[in-house]
């Protein structure tokens, strides 16, 4: 593009809220940011040079086009920022980012008093993360406003701590709260960040409708304030991960439609893995990329109904639930399928694809290699693109017939680093396919992370199962009573019929005696 196209482009900038994309001559994407005022920002790179480092003016050097995407708010432009560098890895992001690392926002669900917190290195310690994001003085600012419409604790309090200035100005729970009603607060916080904002609005005013219905005024007028908080905060800021880019500016759903013979764009991309440790705890996920941006909201999980260490016969029952027309109703039907696997996992998905007769593209990515495989006759696709690239070989692509497959690599002269990598070696800096790599990537990576974090978690549960998990009548609730009385599974075996008689009562504690 030249100057003065660029010029003429730069005029049309908006004043409010998004995120702008600097490109190559080659289209590569230089650089990723965000911008209270788009018109500002954007044209502070294209003014005087005096006050910027040796970094900034070699990217402004390579600046050949920009293009934005306008967004509600500071908040909704931070996330769509995070969500694009975490796809196209700008190589300017990396050089100009500072030696601090992104922010996740901590909750420790698992304690009786959980807490909010933030740090810039999750553990393994059971508690539940959010993030990354790149700028944490703005999820900070977030926080603090979310909080006026649900209390939360910045750290534990303690049993003999007096009344601070938190709780009288309405920031930490109210006092006498329970610890479940605290924690349903938390787990609507947490809808919040996930995009659940209007569901949440509607619950808040029928809760407050039924208060002021049973005449307790007190709680509806709790109520009516948060929810106006609420609506204050739809206006000032948007928490959550539903991001969309105007489809005609995503490069990579265009090139995957051309690419693939799709009737359409993408719009919806669902990508599936297993994961499982020898066949124990065997689970799948299905994450939704909406205009090719993760949506979280739509993620769904699947516990298989037989563990078998069986990846194809796994993802065969995966696929099978998915579109069954229950599943299909509810959830609705994705424009392209992406398999985390092998010529395996692609034919067990294919497999229940026909059973379920769903015509949905059906394609896989392959480990190490990153390279795509599309069956030749079931993968629902038109692959005249595909056939003539075998007859044609082309620079920018490589495509092989194999058998019944067609083995695609979009990175000639690249190789990956390991089963999961990020980064492709070697090469040309940017190829063609660049950007649909980069979001097949994110698919394939997401899909591994939500898949393992479920297996996990399903792992631990197992690991933590006591007997006091086989005895009838006795609950979760009643068992974790009897933890934080005695303390160990020991200690309540331990217990006298009295001592088990004052912590859960009379009946409960000869059920106990009776299997202990």
């Amino acid at each position: 593009m030249s100057s003065t196209k660029l010029d003429a482009k730069l005029k049309k900038l908006p004043s409010g809220p998004g995120v702008y994309f600097h490109k190559s001559k080659d289209g590569e994407i230089l650089y990723i940011g965000k911008a209270a005022v788009l018109k500002n920002r954007v044209r502070q790179y294209f003014q005087s040079q005096l006050d910027m480092d040796i970094k900034t003016r070699a990217l402004v050097a390579e600046i050949v086009d920009t293009d934005w995407t306008e967004t509600e708010s500071e908040i909704d432009a931070l996330f769509l920022e995070s969500e694009m560098i975490k796809r196209y890895m700008p190589r300017y992001n990396i050089l100009l980012r500072d030696d601090r690392s992104q922010m996740y926002v901590r909750i420790d669900m698992k304690s009786e008093w959980p807490s909010v917190t933030f740090t810039r290195n999750p553990a393994d310690d059971g508690a539940d993360y959010f993030g990354p994001y790149y700028n944490g003085y703005a999820i900070k600012k977030a926080l603090r406003y979310l909080r006026r419409v649900f209390p939360y604790y910045t750290k534990s309090p303690k049993s003999d701590q007096r009344v601070d200035l938190d709780t009288h100005i309405g920031l930490n729970p109210t006092p006498g709260i329970t610890s479940e009603e605290y924690k349903a607060t938390l787990r609507k916080l947490v809808r919040y960040f996930q995009g659940g904002r209007k569901t949440l609005a509607k619950e808040i005013e029928k809760e407050m409708r039924a208060s002021a219905k049973s005449h307790d005024f007190e709680n509806a007028a709790r109520l009516r304030n948060r929810l106006k908080d609420l609506a204050e905060l739809q206006r000032r800021i948007m928490f959550g991960d539903r991001e969309f880019l105007d489809i005609s500016k995503d490069r990579a759903l265009s090139d995957i439609a051309s690419l693939l013979g799709l009737k359409k764009v993408p719009v919806r991309i669902e990508g599936y893995d297993i994961s499982h440790m020898s066949g124990a705890n065997v689970v799948a996920s299905m994450v939704v990329f909406t205009n090719g941006v993760s949506n979280r909201r739509e993620y769904r999980k699947f516990k298989t109904k037989q563990e078998q260490n069986n990846d194809t016969a796994n993802m065969h029952e995966t696929i099978l639930r998915r579109f069954g027309p229950k599943n299909v109703k509810a959830w609705g039907m994705p424009d392209l399928v992406l398999i985390d696997g092998g010529k395996g996992q692609l034919d067990a998905a294919i497999r229940a694809g026909r059973e379920r007769e769903v015509p949905i593209p059906i394609v896989s990515i392959a480990k190490r290699e990153e390279e795509l495989i599309v069956h030749s006759k079931h993968s629902n696709v038109d692959v005249s693109v595909l056939e003539n690239l075998v007859k044609n070989p082309s620079e920018s692509i490589n495509v092989e017939r194999s058998g019944e497959y067609y083995v695609v690599n979009l990175h000639p002269g690249q190789r990956n680093a390991s089963a999961h990598s990020k980064n492709l070696r070697g090469g040309s800096a940017f190829g063609k396919y660049n950007d649909v790599i980069k979001l097949f990537q994110r698919i394939r990576d997401e899909s591994h992370r939500f898949a393992v974090s479920y297996h996990t978690v399903l792992k631990r549960q197992k690991q933590t199962a006591s007997d006091l998990d086989n005895i009838p009548g006795i609950g979760p609730v009643t068992r974790r009573k009897l933890i934080r009385t005695f303390g160990s599974l020991r200690a309540v075996k331990s217990a006298t019929q009295q001592q088990l008689v004052d912590a859960i009562g009379e009946s409960k504690a000869a059920k106990m005696q009776q299997y202990l």
